[in-house]
């Protein structure tokens, strides 16, 4: 299949047919480490891709300041599993819901992107689905501060994936960013939007 003329231009039917033709849970994905003797606290996102007239967007929440982790940082709507979850989709479909008030019928799941091992301690697998609007949000005051969506084309064009390094927690990390219109983008967001980027321009068969 031949990749798109340039990656910031990736339409819906590109995207389809790249999850069509992928095998769950393989597949570049940044800085993830897929190997199946990953440790970590189980845990997933819903990566929302949300039909606008101008194009796809992604849904991204602020997370508020007084969390004990990742506090006041950018994310997908997402968190740890649950024993009454019945995989990686029902988590990120529980907690869209719960976090921003997306409900599990509004979202057309097409697939895994491979999981993502996060510095503290997480091991996510992110869950790429289609939303038609409207998404009549409701937002958990507790977790949620905030809501945007930058553009796919944006989060999808490599020219935007920035490479930093930085101390945390007393350790040299590098990490991606990619800083849109006053929100800071970075981290394991960050990485797992680099993820989906090497997923969908990656050759296939």
């Amino acid at each position: 299949m031949p990749l798109p003329g340039r990656a910031a231009q990736v339409s819906e039917s590109w995207i389809r047919r790249r999850f069509a033709d992928a095998v769950a849970d393989v597949g570049p994905s940044g800085d993830a480490d897929v190997t199946p003797t990953l440790s970590g606290t189980p845990a997933s996102v819903l990566v929302p891709l949300v039909r606008r007239e101008h194009g796809l967007t992604v849904l991204l929440t602020q997370r508020t300041a007084h969390l004990a982790d990742h506090a006041g940082q950018v994310a997908f709507p997402g968190g740890r599993a649950e024993e009454a979850d019945s995989g990686p989709e029902a988590t990120a479909l529980r907690e869209a819901e719960e976090e921003v008030g997306i409900r599990p019928e509004q979202v057309e799941i097409l697939g895994r992107l491979s999981r993502y091992r996060t510095g503290s301690g997480f091991l996510v697998t992110p869950v790429v689905g289609i939303i038609t609007p409207p998404l009549n949000l409701r937002l958990d005051d507790f977790e949620v501060a905030d809501v945007f969506e930058p553009p796919l084309s944006f989060l999808m064009d490599p020219g935007n994936h920035q490479y930093e390094s930085a101390e945390l927690r007393g350790e040299q990390r590098q990490f991606y960013s990619m800083p849109w219109e006053g929100y800071y983008i970075w981290g394991a967001t960050a990485g797992m939007l680099v993820g989906l980027y090497r997923f969908l321009m990656a050759e296939s068969g």
